[in-house]
């Protein structure tokens, strides 16, 4: 396995002690990246949680490596925050992470998803209706901005599987910790895993995980594709519906999809950019935006006013 980074950057490695990350750490280490920053959040969910937090101490500390941890109320935040255990405890982390990369000005991640966390990635969001870029699932490298930080995060496990780190784990032998709640059936990627994909292949009566793993990197290569587009950059204030009309149906859904973002529309989703797309040609000169925002078109130009925008349009001939 490459190392990704160069060999002699210090890096973050996420480490919940369970065998990914373990199997992760190990194989870094193999691949001459010696310069590793062992990150560790307690998601304080668990009993044992502060036992998973001690043995990836002492790991780090066997393998000369410094060790970075902090212990968060997961579920606390995600009652503050009114989100899923799932969701919180996914922020918490990204949170954490861009803390250390700030304090050890170490911008560079190693996480440890993997082949069937890809599979598990786009048929979760498939069942929720996502776009493309959805379905095209995780990248083995990219940026987040979390907190003014920019995190480059290397995935390199993502075309290994489950079983193929379960082996690599057997024959180096590695202590790690098991997590029960991977087995509990409120999560949902857990259902996914032990329900969801077991009954789709024995309806199939075949192994599915590899075809789904090569649809997500299909959808990837022509997300990257459509996303490199020119029309989806340098958006302006106001869309030209007759430009728009000109552009391709799933270029028209990225432009409108962006540009919506952009002018700071919230929870923008098929339903919303359907809306704004139907202005280019229905009869309708005005669709509602989450917010209280609402979208309107006038001498063939779409705009976005609302009370988050500031100033309303001035008014002019209707288009």
């Amino acid at each position: 396995m490459d190392c990704v980074f160069p060999p002699d950057a210090r890096c973050l490695i996420g480490v919940s002690g369970g065998r990914d990350s373990v199997a992760l750490l190990h194989l870094l280490r193999g691949a001459g990246c010696e310069k590793l920053v062992v990150c560790h959040l307690d998601h304080a969910l668990r009993a044992e949680s502060a036992e998973d937090a001690r043995f990836v101490a002492q790991l780090a500390k066997q393998l000369g490596l410094k060790a970075v941890s902090a212990r968060e109320n997961v579920a606390a935040r995600a009652k503050r925050k009114r989100q899923s255990l799932e969701t919180a405890a996914r922020e918490a982390r990204y949170a954490f992470f861009a803390r250390v990369a700030r304090a050890e000005k170490c911008p560079r991640l190693f996480l440890a998803h993997h082949a069937d966390d890809q599979v598990e990635t786009l048929l979760f969001n498939l069942f929720r209706g996502s776009a493309a870029a959805g379905l095209a699932g995780m990248r083995a490298l990219t940026t987040r901005t979390v907190g003014g930080v920019t995190l480059q995060i290397a995935r390199p496990l993502l075309g290994m599987w489950r079983e193929e780190i379960d082996a690599h784990i057997s024959q180096h032998q590695l202590a790690f910790r098991e997590d029960a709640s991977n087995a509990d059936p409120r999560h949902t990627r857990n259902r996914l895993r032990h329900e969801i994909i077991p009954a789709i292949e024995q309806a199939f009566g075949r192994e599915i995980r590899r075809s789904v793993w090569r649809a997500a990197e299909i959808l990837r290569d022509e997300d990257d594709f459509l996303a490199s587009q020119p029309a989806l950059h340098d958006l302006p204030e106001r869309l030209d519906t007759t430009a728009l009309l000109g552009l391709a149906v799933a270029l028209q859904r990225r432009v409108i999809h962006a540009w919506l973002r952009a002018r700071g529309v919230n929870g923008v989703g098929f339903d919303e950019v359907e809306s704004v797309r139907g202005l280019l040609t229905g009869r309708r000169a005005k669709v509602n935006l989450p917010g209280g925002l609402h979208a309107r078109r006038r001498a063939r130009q779409i705009f976005v006013e609302g009370p988050l925008v500031g100033q309303r349009e001035p008014k002019s001939p209707s288009s």
